[in-house]
């Protein structure tokens, strides 16, 4: 789990970033998490989108993205939801 403090970090290095997935009315599928998996890798924090026509609350969404992804949970905030996983070749962000 993430310590408040960690949180705060990577709430901090999100800010700034764009929505890369957007989930819709078709929900959360395998193809979406390897996709997001591949991008945590990649980038170790994204945001993912939740549109209006998703039929599953934001929050069903952001625990199968967990799950799925093997991610940690930064924060929802509106419809969008933050990841973080730590990379296992390019490892960019330190936690405090």
């Amino acid at each position: 789990m993430l310590t408040g403090k960690q949180k705060r970090f990577l709430r901090a290095k999100a800010h700034h970033l764009n929505p890369i997935f957007q989930v819709g009315k078709g929900g959360v599928n395998e193809n979406m998490i390897q996709q997001i998996s591949e991008a945590l890798e990649a980038r170790e924090l994204i945001k993912v989108s939740v549109l209006q026509n998703c039929d599953e609350d934001k929050e069903t969404v952001a625990k199968k993205l967990v799950a799925g992804c093997h991610a940690k949970l930064v924060q929802i905030i509106g419809n969008t939801i933050v990841l973080y996983k730590e990379s296992k070749e390019k490892k960019e962000i330190v936690l405090p």
